[in-house]
């Protein structure tokens, strides 16, 4: 009667252990998981993960005596053109779409309703006291924390640059400016596994596998992409290129004079890496000198250390023509405004909603000016993190990039939440 149980219990053994080792074949599939996913975050207007402020704390309400004076010091033409721009998506998204405004929240149709009351209020009111007022008594107002719980955001700057260009590449037209590659594959982890996060990966597939796509040193300095994507143009100089992904919009110029306007479409999923901190870190910069300009000259004076320094942002961007009239989309396919679009973190503040801006920006002769105006956030980027980062469109061309490219300022945001919406 013994022997029957010794089998049993060396049969259950067995089943044991091998249970034990697919559990463990299984955390070890969860941790491989883990760790591609924090290598495979994306960037752009991708969804990024959630930052430990939430949306309802970013934002705090400013007591009706300290209101700011709402200056404005652009023309009435460009902040009704980029009002209808918020207004034309807002119009044709579900009314019932609810936006968050620090505490308080909105439907797209009462965002809608208010941009229609203060572009009527502004018309008839161009007196800044007058105007102030008459916001005061419909408007909440509410000021971003900034990085510091005080209010600070750092206002920095982006254009879109106009490249110089070849259909075929020629030296030293060589550098491509690539479309989406056709290997290029998106994968939510919850599509397989309700209980797993959901979480948008970039993958390559590669046979009969998906591996993570291929980072800026293997695309730009190993041609990883050679005959997976489509070139929409070369052009000369591989900084340029680099800086119309940080961009993540311009204009590519041929010979013959025409002009294709190139947007954002997708990344390869790689994480964003400032090389402008990386060349700080190393020593081969000085603060003072810091900026798109300082930066370019760099590597101008340094071509040796070229493939380092890009290659230190692994996050590279693929583009998609856009139409070639009206300005460049940002990340809600509303057209940008120059001086009056901005880039901020989409996870913590309202898109497509009227903002104020207080600080200061470059002048055009050089130093600085004070910076009064009414904007809205019409776009995102994989650089701007938080409540105490703002990036300003600044328009088209060198001229538009001169300034972008020096525009680093403390300032305070604040935006507009009807009473009664």
């Amino acid at each position: 009667m013994s022997r029957p149980v010794r089998i049993d219990l060396a049969r259950n053994l067995r089943l044991d252990q091998a249970m034990n080792a697919r559990l463990c074949r299984l955390r070890l599939f969860l941790l491989v998981l883990a760790a591609a996913l924090a290598l495979l975050l994306p960037a752009g207007c991708i969804v990024q993960p959630p930052a430990k402020l939430t949306a309802p704390q970013a934002l705090r309400e400013v007591p009706d005596g300290d209101w700011p004076l709402l200056l404005d010091d652009l023309s009435a033409k460009s902040l009704f053109e980029a009002a209808e721009a918020s207004l034309a998506y807002l119009r044709k998204i579900n009314p019932d779409k609810l936006f968050t405004f620090g505490p308080y929240r909105a439907s797209a149709g009462q965002m809608a309703a208010s941009l229609e009351r203060v572009k009527d209020l502004l018309y008839r009111l161009p007196d800044p006291s007058q105007r102030s007022q008459a916001l005061k008594r419909e408007f909440i107002l509410l000021e971003s924390v900034g990085s510091d719980g005080q209010g600070r955001v750092l206002f920095t700057g982006y254009y879109e640059p106009i490249l110089k260009a070849q259909a075929q590449p020629q030296a030293p037209f060589t550098h491509p400016v690539y479309a989406i590659p056709s290997d290029l594959v998106y994968i939510n982890l919850k599509d397989f596994n309700p209980e797993l996060p959901n979480r948008r990966l970039v993958g390559q597939v590669q046979g009969r596998r998906v591996r993570p796509y291929p980072d800026r040193k293997a695309i730009d300095f190993q041609r990883a992409l050679a005959g997976r994507a489509e070139v929409l143009g070369y052009v000369a100089d591989p900084v340029e290129v680099f800086f119309l992904h940080i961009q993540g919009s311009g204009q590519l110029e041929f010979e013959d004079g025409r002009r294709l306007r190139v947007g954002y479409a997708a990344s390869n999923g790689q994480p964003y890496r400032s090389i402008g901190r990386f060349l700080l870190q190393e020593g081969l910069m000085e603060p003072g000198s810091m900026s798109m300009q300082g930066i370019k000259a760099f590597l101008a004076a340094h071509p040796q250390q070229m493939q380092r320094v890009l290659s230190h942002n692994p996050s590279y961007v693929f583009f998609r023509p856009l139409a070639p009239t009206g300005g460049p989309l940002g990340c809600f396919e509303a057209p940008l405004t120059a001086g009056r679009s901005v880039a901020l973190d989409r996870r913590l503040f309202p898109g497509l909603a009227l903002g104020y801006v207080q600080g200061q920006m470059p002048a055009a002769g050089g130093g600085a000016a004070p910076l009064n105006r009414f904007v809205f956030n019409q776009d995102t980027g994989g650089a701007i993190r938080g409540p105490g980062r703002l990036d300003m469109f600044f328009g088209s061309g060198a001229e538009a990039g001169e300034l972008a490219g020096r525009m680093n300022y403390p300032g305070r945001l604040f935006f507009f939440f009807p009473r009664n919406p």
